[in-house]
């Protein structure tokens, strides 16, 4: 880990990194979505409504995911003062905001003709917008950090603190009464039927390469602001 401590070394494998990532990302994220929403037969069940699974699950993952990013860097900051850690953490915050907004969004438009509601103070539901608000406090007070001055250590806590959000989610469907399906996908395997688990784990990798890509180049545009700031500080002393 502490090989990628040094800013430069990190940018020179970065940089060839990003592209390929965002790129590749896009491109499959296309393809699976046009698979999963035209590929895919409608569902017993739930008829048509069901192919959204291919937007809805992956950005589910990735809204925990990312807060789990963030956990790992916070806890990196405060134990090994790792100097990338904060930019790592800051740099997840935004595209994990995103993802969960949109499962969300997602899980509203599949529960309608599902539920026949938009929205129910469901246990999966409910968690996973106070993830969201979460996500919205640690980018306040992270950028509240940045902008006046204080302890990094601060935004590094509360990404701690705000992990524990992350097991209610996962169990939430378990511990309550709930609306929400239990999970198809386990380590003991697949409930799923080929025809869609198949679009669901491509869709799965794309959202997650495009996800790494985002955060890649959101930590070189975070090291190039404090760069940056600090030659403007150097400059200011000299003169």
């Amino acid at each position: 880990m502490h090989g990628f401590a040094n800013p430069a070394r990190f940018l020179r494998i970065a940089r060839p990194m990003t592209g390929p990532l965002l790129w590749g990302g896009l491109l499959l994220v296309a393809a699976s979505l046009w698979w999963g929403l035209t590929g895919v037969p409608a569902e017993r069940l739930q008829g048509d409504t069901a192919r959204i699974l291919v937007v809805h699950v992956p950005t589910a993952w990735l809204g925990m995911a990312g807060w789990m990013a963030i956990a790992v860097a916070s806890l990196a900051e405060l134990v090994w003062r790792h100097p990338l850690a904060g930019i790592a953490a800051r740099a997840a915050a935004a595209p994990g905001a995103v993802f969960t907004a949109v499962c969300l969004a997602t899980g509203s438009i599949w529960g309608r003709p599902a539920w026949g509601t938009w929205w129910v103070w469901d246990g999966r539901l409910t968690s996973m917008l106070v993830l969201l608000f979460l996500y919205l406090g640690y980018l306040a007070l992270a950028g509240a950090v940045d902008r006046e001055g204080g302890s990094a250590r601060i935004p590094a806590l509360f990404g701690l603190v705000g992990v524990l959000n992350i097991p209610i989610i996962h169990y939430s469907v378990i511990w309550w009464n709930s609306l929400h399906q239990p999970p198809s996908l386990t380590t003991g395997g697949s409930t799923m039927a080929p025809e869609f688990l198949w679009p669901l784990l491509t869709a799965t990798l794309a959202f997650s390469l495009l996800f790494a890509g985002v955060v890649l180049a959101r930590m070189r545009a975070l090291l190039a602001a404090a760069q940056a700031e600090a030659r403007l500080r150097r400059r200011a002393l000299e003169g």
